[in-house]
């Protein structure tokens, strides 16, 4: 992941290095057609987290350098596979849904951009919210249960915060849109339900396993889940800082 990063993180200091010196002599030009609306691709979310979350998103400029945009799709994490541990090994995925929804205002900085929103630095509050539920059948050996386990997780994430982004406009038609910054605060949840009764040494065991698992399939999850919390009742629910990072590739029109 933080290779991934890096490498787009590089990508979007070259655009920006091009795309600035290319513009830095064109003016506004007031007899184009305004087009006043993108519908576009989050890129991010598939590379990092699953290929299956897919999420478009459409954007529509109200004011002078102020737009709107709204994004769903689904929220999708990797399927979970094979032995997980020496205790516990995977036996069955079944179908799972989830979904993706966001929203944010954007001001356009007039006094920074040569160019008329949608186009060019932007500020202003998003709030986004991720559903996820899935359930699962396992083998588990504990210390004193031994046998089948089925699951069903279900998480939560609601975010509220700040951004600070910029967004090319590449022939008058191709937007790419790059979420630079965007702190917030963040409300985790997540459950495991069991349809087995164990003791509480071995439910203990078994949400550390799956807790390591979590953590290995959702970026920054270990940086916002104390560790044993969720191994003891095999929930959690804590609000702490969030952040907002992608990318998104888009049409205009």
């Amino acid at each position: 992941m933080k290779s991934t990063l890096f490498a787009l993180t590089l990508l979007f200091i070259g655009l920006f290095s091009v795309t600035a010196q290319e513009q830095v002599s064109e003016e506004k030009d007031s007899t184009k057609h305004v087009r006043k609306n993108i519908i576009r691709f989050n890129l991010t979310s598939p590379l990092i987290i699953s290929k299956d979350y897919l999420v478009i998103g459409y954007e529509r400029v109200i004011k002078e350098n102020q737009s709107f945009s709204i994004n769903v799709g689904q929220f999708a994490l990797d399927g979970f596979s094979g032995r997980i541990s020496e205790s516990l090994e995977l036996l069955k995925n079944n179908d799972d849904k989830g979904f993706n929804t966001s929203i944010d205002y954007r001001f356009y900085l007039g006094q920074v951009n040569k160019y008329s929103a949608p186009r060019g630095v932007y500020i202003g509050p998003y709030y986004s919210y991720n559903h996820f539920e899935r359930g699962n059948v396992w083998n588990f050996e504990g210390e004193t249960y031994q046998g089948q386990v089925n699951t069903d997780l279900t998480l939560n994430f609601h975010t509220i915060g700040f951004q600070l982004g910029y967004q090319f406009i590449f022939w008058d038609r191709v937007a790419l849109d790059l979420v630079l910054i965007g702190p917030g605060i963040a409300n985790y949840s997540a459950k495991i339900g069991l349809d087995t009764s164990m003791s509480p040494e071995d439910e203990a065991l078994f949400f550390e396993e799956l807790n390591a698992l979590l953590a290995d399939k959702i970026p920054g999850y270990d940086q916002v889940i104390e560790p044993g919390e969720f191994g003891r009742t095999g929930s959690f629910n804590t609000t702490t800082v969030g952040f907002r990072y992608m990318i998104h590739l888009g049409y205009r029109f």
